[in-house]
């Protein structure tokens, strides 16, 4: 089951997911993985139960044409992986973004994750870059 929450709904679970992986797992610094981002995302949470095991967000921005939207912050619990739940948490935010008019998400793809991005549409631009010392490439989909 995937839920869409606001931050204020979602940051216990969701900041416990992305501990885990981002900070524990692939070592991005602590400081780093929250952000003025975070309170106004909407924040997609998967659960298995009643544990939450993955989630992303979704951070609206105004664009010289049209709204476009930033996907982020995607992590799903190691135990998890490969069983679709990354799918269903991408589909969601694809989803709530046509809702919302959104017609161009960005996302910023550690270089392993480019071909799960690439099934959904998303095509990679531009060169490869560091971030919290991960390989990255930016990522487009006009929807």
């Amino acid at each position: 089951m995937i839920l869409i929450k606001s931050w204020s709904d979602a940051e216990k679970e969701a900041y416990s997911v992305r501990k885990r992986v981002f900070i524990e797992e692939q070592d991005v610094p602590e400081e780093m993985e929250l952000d003025e981002y975070d309170p106004l995302a909407q924040h997609a949470l998967a659960y298995l139960n009643s544990e939450c095991i993955g989630t992303a967000r979704l951070v609206t921005l105004p664009g010289r044409i049209g709204n476009f939207g930033r996907i982020g912050r995607m992590a799903v619990l190691p135990m998890h992986r490969r069983q679709g739940i990354g799918g269903g948490l991408l589909r969601a935010l694809l989803d709530l973004s046509k809702s919302q008019g959104i017609t161009r998400l960005e996302l910023h793809a550690q270089l392993s994750a480019i071909p799960f991005y690439e099934k959904f549409g998303f095509i990679a631009q531009g060169d490869i870059y560091d971030e919290a010392g991960i390989a990255h490439r930016d990522m487009i989909l006009y929807i």
